[in-house]
Order: structure tokens, then sequence, then C-alpha cells
């Protein structure tokens, strides 16, 4: 994984400057981008952090560049820095999927704290992956049978019913259901189910 960085896209290199200093003063790393086509030259979607972007630059705007990045299936929280008259298309950039946006003259710190809720809005996704991904890999170690016997046990059916729904031992069901446990890093059938639950990070 790739370390999280808020990444300033602004053609003004007083701006780029400012922020990158202010952000450190937050403990807040950074990468500075001179332009919007630079940014998404050197764009990946494994990066971790948030973008923050200016609406107005001179060749490519913010909200061409945010458009690309949709295209592109980028996960970062985006930040629109705006001037006044950019309000009404920050909005609709929000309506886009835009984290949040800030009307120029912007209180420092209020930056920052956007920022830093965007970069721990990332760092949530981020482990909701790794643990859907490890979950996944848990699942592809079991065998058919020891998935009927997950998904039976995940119904709640005690070992004496499983094993008359599936014609085999109740023994036979003790040591599947004791491989399920084993092979999913849990302890019981409630962790199992909270383990597998929908929408769990």
């Amino acid at each position: 994984m790739s370390t999280p960085l808020a990444h300033i896209v602004d053609d003004d290199e007083a701006i780029r400057d400012a922020l990158t200093w202010l952000f450190r003063t937050r403990n807040v790393a950074t990468q500075a981008w001179a332009s919007a086509e630079e940014f998404l030259a050197a764009w990946q979607p494994g990066w971790c952090g948030c973008i923050v972007l200016d609406i107005r630059m001179r060749e490519m705007s913010g909200l061409e560049c945010f458009d690309v990045l949709l295209e592109q299936g980028n996960t970062l929280p985006v930040i629109f820095l705006t001037g006044h008259g950019d309000v009404p298309m920050a909005v609709s950039s929000l309506k886009k999927g835009a984290f949040d946006f800030l009307e120029k003259p912007f209180e420092d710190n209020a930056l920052v704290d956007v920022v830093i809720r965007a970069l721990e809005t990332d760092a949530r996704r981020q482990a909701s992956q790794e643990t859907q991904a490890t979950v996944a890999s848990r699942l592809a170690q079991l065998t058919p049978r020891e998935q009927e016997v997950m998904q039976l046990v995940l119904a709640g059916k005690f070992n004496k019913v499983i094993a008359d729904e599936l014609n085999i031992s109740m023994r036979t069901v003790e040591v599947h259901r004791s491989r399920v446990f084993e092979k999913m890093g849990v302890r019981s059938a409630v962790e199992l189910a909270q383990l597998l639950a929908p929408g769990r990070e």
C-alpha cells in the first residue's frame, strides 16, 4: 500500500508552497502538482490519501480533471478549492461524489481539518477493502462440504440437524465445523456471522 498523501493540484506555485507548508505544520504529508495534466499522468489507482484540487487552472480545469478521475475509477476523496463564482460548479461536483469544497479565501485550519477527515475516510475504505480481500481468500480455502456446513451453521442450526440434512454423522459435522472456524479465523458462529455481515468495514 502507498503512503497516504494529500495531493495538491494547483497551477499557482505560491498556493502550492503555502498549502504544503500549512499541511506540514499539522503533520500531513503532501505531494504538489503544477497542473491537472501532470497529476493525471502520474495518478495510480492504488494511491492512498486525498486530492486537493483547484477548480480554475489555466489548461485543464479541476472539474475536467475530476471527470477524468471518475472515468478512471479514482476512489481518493477530492476536495475542491473554489472562487466565489465557482460555488454552483462545486455543488454540482459534490453530487458527482466530491468529498467537500472550500470557498476562497478559506480559513487555514478549516482546510486542514477537512483534509484530515478525507484522509481518515480513505484509510477506512482501504481497511474495508483489505478485510474483504482477506475474507474472500479465507472463503476460497473452504471445501464444498465445508461451505455447506458453514451456511447451515450461519442459519443457526444445531450439529444434529446439520447431520440429518446432509446425511452425515454428527462427528463429521463437528470436524467440518471446526475446520470452517479455523480457516475463517473465528472461534464461534457469532464471530463467523459478524465477519461475513454485509457492509462490514
